[in-house]
């Protein structure tokens, strides 16, 4: 196992990137370092976000407890100048172990905070779980969405917590339709929708298998927005490779004259290419707009490496 211990590894850029993003501390969720894109040499497996007043650094390697140490400490000196509520506690996610084990290194854990983004509040989940419950990559994404849903008919696929539905509410959305086959995602989700004062008359919260559930949705379309944002691998229920054109295939079942479409993958090893392809070999009447990035917060040395956002137009 690669261990980053190299005392010639420096924190600086880092601890600088903390202290520019982290002033003030707030109930806000964001990134504060992105060292998976690459952009800082020594630093690739090291991530570090802010779910309001608790921080999570995330480690992709083995770094000795030392350097951890060190880190923990002067994590904690920037805390201690931001201006805002004081930090609350300080996480290690450590995904190269099995399970991807949650310690506390500082202060104590609140297990479900409740974070803003804008007038949305979503509720995290820290310490048992490997993702949060709010991807902070796709903050650009909510936000196109925010600014086209007023008065559209919204579908959202692979829904998760519903952070899109949420967006797509508080814009002024008709109605929202959200559908993954995990339960207890889809609950986490209505949640957020209550947090967040969202009318749940006009959302609807569906478990279920998409490949098996087209008819149902048909009947509830036609949809104008459209999200497709899937796991880009889980075993059972969608493989990117498998899966992906099978899905953008049928989506003009379901399109309103015009709709838009907001593809979106995450998965290293698949770029935009592969996404363009799945589109052209569907043979789904989709138009490409744009790219939505990513952002300053997530610098990628590799574009193709980080998060896929693909806006689509349907043509009909």
């Amino acid at each position: 196992m690669n261990t980053i211990n190299d005392p010639g590894v420096s924190w600086e850029v880092l601890l600088n990137e903390t202290s520019r993003r982290a002033d003030p501390i707030g109930d806000e969720a964001r990134r504060l370092f992105h060292g998976r894109g690459h952009c800082f040499a020594g630093l690739e497996a090291v991530n570090l976000d802010a779910f309001g007043t608790q921080w999570m650094l995330t480690l992709y390697r083995e770094i000795s407890e030392a350097r951890v140490e060190e880190l923990r400490e002067k994590l904690l000196a920037i805390a201690e100048k931001c201006g805002g509520e004081a930090l609350k506690s300080l996480l290690v996610q450590r995904r190269y172990l099995p399970g991807a084990p949650t310690e506390v290194l500082w202060g104590e854990l609140d297990p479900k905070p409740v974070v803003h983004e804008g007038t949305a509040r979503y509720q995290l989940e820290l310490g048992k779980q490997q993702n949060s419950g709010l991807f902070l990559d796709m903050v650009r994404g909510r936000h196109w969405l925010s600014e086209r849903a007023d008065g559209k008919r919204v579908l959202n696929l692979f829904a998760y917590t519903c952070a899109f539905s949420v967006a797509a509410m508080l814009a002024g959305a008709q109605r929202v339709v959200n559908l993954d086959m995990s339960q207890r995602s889809l609950q986490k989700g209505w949640v957020n929708h209550r947090l967040s004062g969202v009318d749940l008359g006009r959302v609807e919260f569906l478990s279920h298998d998409l490949f098996k559930s087209w008819g149902k949705l048909k009947r509830k379309g036609p949809f104008d927005l459209v999200i497709v944002d899937p796991p880009s691998f889980q075993r059972g229920s969608f493989e990117a490779d498998r899966h992906y054109q099978k899905t953008v295939a049928r989506l003009p079942e379901l399109l309103a004259p015009s709709a838009e479409v907001l593809l979106c993958l995450n998965d290293p090893d698949l770029g935009v290419d592969f996404i363009q392809q799945q589109v052209a070999d569907a043979g789904a009447a989709l138009e490409f707009v744009e790219r939505i990035e990513t952002g300053p917060d997530f610098p990628e040395q590799d574009a193709n490496k980080g998060l896929k956002t693909l806006h689509y137009r349907y043509r009909c």
